[in-house]
């Protein structure tokens, strides 16, 4: 009996352990630079995480090499909760599927453990192009083939700049960008003359007449820039674009560790105190759990891949 009820003791002490993540630092990686919608947002919820979990919560920017630098950052850490990849179409879908020789496996690689949401995403131009909506834009790069170009810095702005091109079979130059701030920088000097852009460094400068918006990829219009129309109001056809993100672990995190992420993440999103920094930055939150976001993760995987396929799209 001394035995059963010491062993009952050390199982009831241990679970804690079990329960929460191990160490006293939790970090969450970013394959994009400081300062982008993607670092901004992850540092909200990093910001709620650490208060939900009671332990230091800390966002590490590794960008380049299309977020696969922060990828593997996270899939050759431990399984223990203290390293959590916040990914995105560009690492988990786009680079694993476009590559021949693909640098990790997005889904045997990784733990599944909640969405966090979608960006907003705008059409933006130049304002030295002679265009004041999608039809005029069109229009001036048909006007003019291969003289144009445009940027994007991941892989949901690169497709929606392919499909947004596609079925005028329009020609313009892509320039990769390894975030959005060094391409709003040439996109005002007029080095670029389109892209996806999202909200929260677009908005400024539309204010300030230094990039015009033609179109968001949102379903209802941003409260951000509430004069812009949406895609369908604008008439674009074929995007299917959603800029989402959502935080994966190493490969064989146990059962209850990511469960209680999850629930901690979700919890997170739905704060009021985060939703008005969302909305500030024209995120959209969007929890799930483990097994919401692995399905969720599968469908964006046989969507993209059809759509790349179908449409013979080739990437950098």
């Amino acid at each position: 009996m001394k035995r059963i009820l010491l062993g009952l003791c050390l199982a009831f002490f241990l679970l804690p352990a079990v329960a929460q993540p191990a160490g006293k630092t939790v970090r969450i990686v970013v394959g994009f630079p400081p300062g982008g919608a993607a670092d901004v947002t992850i540092r909200i919820i990093a910001q709620g995480l650490a208060s939900q979990l009671g332990q230091p919560v800390v966002v590490e920017n590794k960008p380049g090499a299309e977020s696969v630098i922060a990828a593997d950052a996270v899939r050759t850490s431990a399984p223990d909760g203290t390293s959590l990849f916040m990914g995105t179409n560009t690492a988990m879908v786009a680079v694993p599927s476009a590559r021949a020789q693909p640098p990790y496996d997005p889904f045997k690689d990784f733990t599944p453990i909640s969405r966090l949401g979608s960006f907003t995403m705008f059409l933006v131009v130049s304002p030295r192009i002679p265009a004041s909506n999608v039809a005029e834009f069109l229009g001036h790069v048909r006007a003019n083939p291969g003289k144009l170009n445009y940027a994007s810095s991941n892989s949901a702005a690169r497709l929606a700049g392919v499909q947004l091109l596609a079925p005028g079979k329009l020609d313009m130059v892509h320039v990769p960008y390894k975030g959005d701030a060094a391409a709003l920088n040439d996109l005002m000097t007029d080095r670029i003359h389109m892209m996806f852009g999202t909200g929260t460094g677009v908005p400024p400068l539309v204010r300030d007449g230094r990039v015009r918006a033609l179109a968001t990829l949102l379903e209802t219009r941003s409260p951000l820039l509430p004069e812009v129309p949406t895609a369908a109001e604008a008439r674009i056809q074929g995007l299917s674009i959603d800029p989402w993100s959502a935080i994966f672990g190493p490969a064989r995190m146990p059962a209850d560790l990511t469960a209680r992420l999850s629930k901690e993440i979700n919890s997170v999103l739905k704060r009021p105190d985060s939703r008005e920094q969302f909305e500030r930055q024209g995120f959209v939150p969007k929890g799930s759990t483990p097994e919401e976001l692995a399905a969720f993760h599968k469908a964006q995987w046989d969507a993209w891949t059809k759509t790349v396929r179908e449409q013979g799209i080739k990437f950098e």
